[in-house]
């Protein structure tokens, strides 16, 4: 039988999804521009960091422009430099009544924006064992990896390279080795800069991509974000569908077996 993407959905934290790209909402520079990139992404998942939005929507929210009944709300601890403050941050946007899953991030250094990855894993075992659906942002680290799987998050999202740096996946073999090292789904997250870096992550194999700088960032975000749309499900049917295995040398694409000279 033939593959088809419409079939294929993305199994994540026991719900179903179309969409294998995962959009964030900062650095747009005005919330009507967000909303159509959004909706030219494609996606189902959308991450709002919690520290950084009005929650009691007093003023104008980014939240206002966010159908819940089309996208569902990932809310995330960007800016939390301890696990203390991701859980707390977790929290409230469960109180809040924004969503009980999360994605985590314990940043570790300010220039670089790296996790801090034992934080990272205390902080998992922490909000899984509080009810939450753990989505954690970490380096491209097998070990890691790994221990997050064991502490009971839902995926492992290893970085590309660094946030906001557009410099695509810079060790691919890593990222390949996490997908042999695990169990849960793979998203990469952070360092896509175009298209061509979300279809290189999904022809490797990874379950998802998500993004925020690569859409919002862009000159037009609208028209990147239709293309990194299109680059994700190129990639993913690319992956499906197997490629020809590298050689050094030509391969006729014509067999030269039978023709006379």
């Amino acid at each position: 039988m033939a593959y088809s993407i419409e079939d294929d959905k993305l199994e994540l934290g026991g719900r179903t999804f179309r969409s294998r790209l995962i959009v964030g909402t900062g650095k747009y520079s005005t919330f009507p521009l967000m909303k159509e990139a959004l909706l030219k992404s494609g996606t189902e998942i959308v991450t709002v960091a919690v520290r950084r939005v009005n929650l009691d929507r007093s003023s104008e929210s980014l939240l206002d422009y966010l159908d819940t009944d089309r996208y569902m709300i990932l809310p995330n601890t960007a800016g939390c430099y301890t696990a203390e403050e991701a859980v707390r941050t977790a929290h409230l946007a469960r109180e809040a009544g924004l969503s009980d899953w999360v994605k985590l991030e314990v940043i570790g250094d300010e220039k670089t924006l790296f996790p801090d990855t034992v934080a990272l894993l205390e902080a998992t075992k922490i909000l899984v064992k509080d009810g939450f659906v753990v989505l954690p942002y970490t380096n491209d680290d097998p070990i890691m990896a790994r221990k997050l799987e064991d502490a009971g998050a839902a995926t492992v999202m290893p970085l590309g390279a660094p946030i906001g740096s557009g410099m695509g996946l810079r060790n691919p073999a890593n990222i390949r080795i996490i997908m042999e090292s695990v169990s849960v789904p793979v998203v990469v997250d952070a360092g896509v800069g175009t298209a061509s870096d979300a279809a290189i992550a999904m022809e490797l194999g990874c379950d998802a991509v998500l993004m925020n700088t690569g859409i919002a960032g862009a000159r037009d975000p609208v028209a990147m974000a239709e293309s990194m749309n299109l680059s994700v499900r190129a990639g993913r049917m690319a992956f499906k569908a197997g490629r020809i295995p590298q050689k050094l040398y030509a391969t006729a694409s014509s067999p030269m077996d039978g023709i006379s000279r």
